[in-house]
């Protein structure tokens, strides 16, 4: 899972199909005062470049301007930019700010189907296509508002807020004193926030209770007594620890802690307790809300970038769920657990008992978070080694493993990554859970591994903003099902390395070991389960504990995982139904290239040609790998 899915607002996640990494808002009057004392004049645009031969210039001019108003809306894109001159800003979340930004998409819309195409590159096309493209998804989601709807108990203020010191541009001393500026714009935040929730009450457009659960006690977090006494303990604080002692700025970011920060997390979070929360509804679908059935097929079209209906895609699931389940009970077969036990077993009685023994039994789990910790990080040096058996090109950006802060961590995924920026200067991160590891296998940890780190979302993210033959706006693109797809495939990646033939003559590669090839199969299970579970909570009138039970009865899950999962599918409607179908997707498009290519298929140059354009929508990528298939195949003869 990327972060653009995990500290976004509920409207980053629907609206903002455009950016990666942090709420779509829009700059106001009022902020053009201070962003002009820090901006740079537009020639110092470090992403900024004379447009190439070959290339149109009035798209070129107007990708320019694209990106500066992106950047102007949305500051926390600067980092993916390598641009900190409004490093200073929050930027503007504001309903004012909303309907300017969705103005802006209708302008921009319209100037680009206005264009002449006829002297467009491929290049040009490709880039005018994927423009369009996400301003279409993006404004057909605008009338479900929601940005009305910015807190759960997995994203919201209260959750990426105080995580902004993580990914911080901390490279010269002026990004310090930007932090601190910043540190002042947190209260202005949680207002926008909160008046945006009334606007929300006021009109009936509510999220499901049961999915604020933690959303309190996370807003509490910021607004303890500890930190009211020493608000050097905040996680807004941190930054400033790499200041030497007697630095003013280290007195002025404790002083806006303690007056400003704290006492507006106390108040937000009275807001959600006796005023947000009670209102909120008791139904769960997305369909049960204000905007009916037709906001689910909104965000079904927005997240897998394909013409899929509920019922398409809910037997996409079906089929994919029994297709698993199949292998799963191979790999039980092999294992010496299955040795153990009377032969009469049959098969649902074997995986409700070997689910049982995964789920209780200590040697797969650790006693230590600090263990699990480095667990992972081995993996992930393992696993590098194994790189240039897949790809020709590697990025440059490193990436390490940290844990997901305490305070967000009891209702936050399994994992997460930040991207990184060589630019800004900060790396990437695979962000670990390791709160209560009782719900933290062993056998999880490879398909997890190689999800979020390599060759999953950091090698593809890393290496998409490192593409310098294309025009920066390509860098603020993304789909959720190519990257998500792309995570899952590359955990069945791990079948391919590192190979090893154990006793029962099957291949695993880096699951070797039964029980970790079990548990890529869970991983796989999981999102196969989302297909059925998603659809089924917000097109079919499921309860919350109808997906629970269909969750746990056909994957090893813990209660904790499946019970934040569901909680997951309930506040994010369609984005979990991503990750399969733009698996399936990929494997279709390696199968086709393969029996078109036979002996001469390149699994090194199939990998780089699927990346090299970034993360694009599906029928984008069918398109443009079905033309490679022709070039291969022409250039073999």
């Amino acid at each position: 899972m990327t972060t653009p899915r995990s500290i976004g607002t509920t409207a980053a996640r629907l609206s903002a199909v455009l950016v990666l990494g942090t709420a779509f808002s829009a700059l106001t009057p009022a902020h053009a005062t201070t962003a002009g004392a820090h901006a740079q004049p537009a020639e110092a645009h470090p992403w900024k470049r004379p447009c190439p031969e070959g290339r149109d210039p009035t798209l070129w001019a107007y990708m320019d301007r694209y990106v500066e108003d992106m950047h102007r809306m949305n500051p926390g894109i600067g980092r993916t930019l390598g641009d900190d001159s409004l490093n200073h800003l929050l930027g503007d979340s504001s309903a004012e700010a909303v309907a300017e930004s969705e103005q802006w998409a209708r302008d921009r819309k319209a100037e680009l189907e206005a264009m002449d195409r006829a002297g467009f590159s491929e290049a040009d096309r490709l880039s005018a296509d994927l423009i369009l493209e996400s301003l279409t998804r993006w404004l057909a989601a605008a009338p479900l508002k929601s940005w009305q709807m910015p807190v759960d108990s997995m994203s919201g203020p209260q959750i990426w807020l105080p995580q902004m010191g993580q990914g911080a541009t901390l490279t010269t001393d002026r990004h310090y004193t930007d932090y601190v500026t910043k540190l002042g714009q947190v209260e202005t935040q949680l207002t926008d926030a909160t008046q945006n929730m009334r606007l929300g009450l006021a009109e009936g457009r509510v999220p499901p209770r049961v999915t604020l659960g933690s959303a309190v006690e996370q807003a509490m977090a910021q607004a303890s007594p500890s930190i009211m006494e020493d608000p050097t303990t905040s996680p807004f604080f941190g930054p400033m620890n790499r200041l030497p002692a007697g630095d003013p700025r280290r007195d002025e970011a404790a002083r806006i802690i303690r007056e400003q920060i704290a006492p507006a997390y106390l108040e937000f979070a009275q807001f959600l307790q006796n005023e947000y929360i009670p209102a909120c509804r008791e139904t769960v679908g997305i369909s049960a809300g204000v905007d009916g059935l037709e906001a689910y097929t909104i965000a079904l079209r927005n997240y897998t970038t394909l013409p899929l209906t509920a019922d398409e895609v809910h037997q996409i699931g079906l089929d994919e769920v029994a297709r698993i389940k199949a292998e799963m009970h191979t790999v039980i077969e092999s294992t010496e657990w299955r040795a153990s036990q009377p032969e009469w077993i049959d098969p649902d009685e074997t995986f409700r008992m070997f689910v049982e023994y995964l789920r209780t039994d200590q040697r797969f789990y650790y006693d230590d978070p600090q263990d699990l910790l480095v667990g992972y990080r081995n993996l992930s040096k393992l696993i590098d080694a194994e790189m240039p058996r897949l790809f020709t090109r590697l990025p440059r950006l490193p990436y390490g493993v940290r844990p997901i802060p305490a305070f967000a961590a009891k209702s936050a995924p399994t994992a997460y990554y930040y991207p990184g920026s060589v630019d800004a200067g900060v790396p990437g991160y695979f962000m670990a859970n390791l709160y209560d590891l009782k719900s933290r296998p062993k056998y999880d940890m490879v398909a997890l591994t190689l999800h979020e780190g390599v060759p999953g979302h950091h090698h593809q993210i890393a290496l998409a903003q490192e593409q310098e033959d294309r025009h920066a706006v390509r860098k603020l693109m993304g789909a959720t099902a190519f990257s998500e797809g792309w995570g899952l495939y590359a955990e069945r990646l791990g079948l391919e390395v590192g190979l090893d033939t154990v006793d029962d003559g099957l291949e695993r590669g880096l699951y070797a070991d039964p029980y970790d090839e079990f548990g890529r199969l869970n991983f796989e299970m999981w999102r196969a389960i989302r297909l059925v579970v998603d659809t089924g909570l917000h097109a079919k009138g499921w309860t919350r504990q109808q997906a629970l039970d269909f969750a746990l009865s056909n994957s090893a899950l813990t209660e904790v995982n499946a019970n934040n999962e569901i909680d997951r599918y309930i506040g994010w409607p369609g984005q979990a139904t991503a990750y399969k179908i733009g698996q399936l997707k990929i494997l279709e498009l390696r199968e086709r290239a393969e029996q078109a290519l036979g002996p001469t298929f390149d699994l090194r140059a199939f990998h780089d040609a699927l990346l090299e354009n970034g993360a694009i929508p599906l029928p984008v990528l069918e398109a443009r790998m079905g033309r490679w298939i022709e070039e291969q195949r022409s250039g073999g003869e």
